[in-house]
């Protein structure tokens, strides 16, 4: 007798840009379940990107300022003879999506005292302009997978 799998279910496109990458980001942004709040912050923020820079379309400034926040390197810890290691090691593109959807959430969580909507288009025009709290973080990934390159031959 075959083995039940379940299957997972296809993440919709959001309503408005057609974007499955949009639909996650939103999911990441939400809170308590709220999705229509997120979705009212991330849509009001896309409209704030629209003013600002009103030559670029709003949703291609996101996938592009998510494509620059991604990283395309990481350490990892790896203990080999009571030591432990930074091992430099390439990471999966789902990874590299969450990491940068999270670095961005957490660059304008950070930031204080204004609207989430203002304070997300800030950081997504920042981030498309490669600049910013969440590039800055990717780059300081980078750096110290670099440093730690001699140590790439314990990668597994």
């Amino acid at each position: 007798m075959g083995r039940i799998t379940a299957s997972r279910t296809q993440l919709k496109p959001d309503p408005v840009h057609d974007s499955v990458l949009a639909s996650k980001f939103i999911n990441c942004l939400m809170v308590d379940g709220k999705k229509s709040v997120a979705q009212n912050v991330f849509y009001r923020a896309l409209k704030r990107i629209a003013e600002r820079l009103p030559e670029k379309q709003p949703i291609e400034v996101f996938t592009q300022a998510v494509e620059n926040v991604k990283p395309h390197i990481e350490v990892r810890s790896k203990r080999v003879g009571g030591a432990a290691y930074q091992v430099p090691m390439q990471v999966k593109s789902s990874r590299q999506q969450a990491l940068a959807f999270r670095w961005i959430l957490l660059a304008v969580r950070e930031k204080k005292g204004r609207p989430m909507h203002e304070k997300l288009a800030d950081e997504l025009i920042q981030a498309y302009n490669k600049e910013g709290t969440a590039v800055n973080r990717r780059e300081n990934v980078h750096r110290m997978a670099e440093a730690n390159k001699a140590f790439s031959h314990f990668a597994w």
